[in-house]
């Protein structure tokens, strides 16, 4: 291990002492972690081009006041068994302590705002889960294709050699999933593979919108849409969501792009109705605008017949964004962007300018998954297990409840919103009983609905289910 000191070989503080000076603070700070190994003084004299005789002589003296141990066979370590009054509390590592200057950060560094999420919960049981069930996913399956390619590509998967836009059989299979599941109309070359629905996102920001720009967004909606395209120095308009979803009553001329859910809202779950996806389609053609289409959730319907995508029924106008985050698992990271042909080139550039291209090796695995049936099979599964839990969940609210709940958004997705007419007495039960709640409040630009609640189905089996609306419910 080559240990980075500086020695100052013009002061007048002896070299052997500066490097026991170096090795006594960087314990005392927590650089150096007790039983951590110590390279040899041979090592560390060649490294720092002093004599060796100098690295031992601190060594000597640290080994004396107990920084350091000596193991027969073993080397030398930091001092596993430190005296108190010597270590104290051991400190993560602290920065350099010269005095610092302001750094000058850029506009749009100026214009991020915190993060917003749904808060994390520690709850016993955890009602606001909109994860995918991740014991239900294929794993070995997937660990078996995952080998597969490392079998067939050797190490030269991993030779960076990757088409920013993605690997072309995986651009081939979504482009034809696309096609039959969603009715998108596009070609493998207009797919592009990104890192996740939100670099999608943040791609579409920087090529579309300058500073001064209008977007309009969601009222509730997806708030990591809103701080990017804020970031980006464009003012936002909000749409009111109703139950016939995003109304279009709030754009304007100025309006350059809109970010929509079409497929199942998020938050409040509802689907945009066939009249409104095409005034919106109508809207995009004749103010030279985008139509951002976030299909979240779109692989999970229960009611009704599956509406087409928004992107099949005005191509040029929509740029369509999905992800595998939410069919798949969470960190697979793998999303797509279907734009149209004239933005393929610039879409293409700025992913490259960004991370030059997506993970390969799991791009590679998941065009098998795609190509070979699991995908389809995998959505069909969830879909049933899914449904059911929804199911449960709904007849516990009414049961429970009665006419005190009201559901909004549970015909699809993994999620419903639940509005109660007791709300803050919901609101205590849960707290006091361990279930987590989580309000929509903080989707909301202005004016928050009170008591409107996240309520999530897909990872809890349908005994916790039971359990956690017995309990907000008051039930023992």
């Amino acid at each position: 291990m080559n240990v980075p000191f500086v020695l100052d070989r013009r002061s007048s503080v002896a070299l052997h002492r500066q490097i026991y000076d170096a090795w006594r603070t960087g314990i005392l700070s927590g650089r150096f972690r007790p039983g951590e190994r110590v390279p040899s003084s041979r090592g560390l004299a060649a490294s720092y081009g002093v004599a060796r005789i100098t690295v031992s002589a601190a060594f000597e003296q640290l080994l004396a006041e107990g920084y350091f141990e000596t193991r027969h066979g073993s080397g030398t370590f930091v001092s596993t068994d430190l005296p108190d009054a010597i270590l104290g509390p051991l400190r993560p590592p602290t920065a350099v302590s010269r005095s610092e200057h302001a750094v000058r950060l850029s506009e749009y560094a100026a214009r991020l705002g915190p993060i917003q999420r749904l808060p994390a919960s520690t709850r016993t049981i955890n009602l606001s889960n909109v994860m995918p069930d991740r014991a239900s996913f294929p794993l070995a399956l997937w660990r078996r294709l995952i080998s597969r390619q490392l079998r067939r590509s050797s190490a030269a998967v991993y030779d960076g050699a990757g088409h920013p836009a993605g690997n072309e059989r995986l651009r081939i299979a979504l482009a034809a999933h696309l096609s039959r599941t969603r009715a998108v109309r596009c070609s493998p070359d207009q797919v592009i593979i990104v890192s996740g629905s939100q670099q999608a996102l943040d791609l579409c920001a920087r090529l579309l919108l300058d500073p001064g720009d209008e977007a309009g967004v969601e009222q509730p909606g997806y708030t990591a849409a809103r701080q990017l395209f804020l970031a980006q120095g464009a003012t936002v308009r909000a749409l009111p969501v109703t139950d016939d979803g995003a109304s279009l009553n709030g754009l304007s001329n100025r309006t350059r792009l809109v970010h929509v859910t079409p497929s199942h809202q998020f938050p409040t779950g509802v689907s945009m109705s066939l009249p409104r996806r095409l005034a919106l389609v109508e809207w995009a053609r004749s103010h030279s605008a985008v139509v951002l289409e976030d299909d979240y959730d779109s692989e999970y319907r229960y009611n009704g017949p599956p509406l087409p995508a928004v992107q099949s029924l005005g191509g040029a106008s929509v740029i369509y964004i999905g992800t595998f985050s939410n069919v798949m698992l969470r960190g697979l990271r793998i999303g797509y962007v279907v734009v149209p042909t004239s933005l393929v080139q610039p879409f293409t550039t700025a992913k490259w300018m960004t991370d030059r291209h997506t993970t390969l090796l799991e791009q590679a695995a998941l065009a098998d998954f795609i190509e070979e049936g699991h995908l389809d099979r995998h959505i069909r599964r969830m879909r049933r297990l899914y449904q059911s839990r929804r199911d449960t969940m709904i007849a516990e609210l009414h049961r429970r409840f009665g006419s005190g709940v009201t559901i909004r958004g549970d015909a699809a997705g993994m999620h419903m919103t639940v509005s109660f007419l007791a709300g803050d007495a919901v609101r205590e039960r849960a707290q006091r009983t361990g279930v987590h709640l989580a309000s929509t409040e903080i989707y909301y630009q202005s004016k928050p609905v009170r008591n409107e609640f996240i309520l999530g189905f897909s990872a809890i089996g349908e005994p916790t289910i039971r359990e956690g609306i017995k309990r907000i419910a008051g039930y023992k």
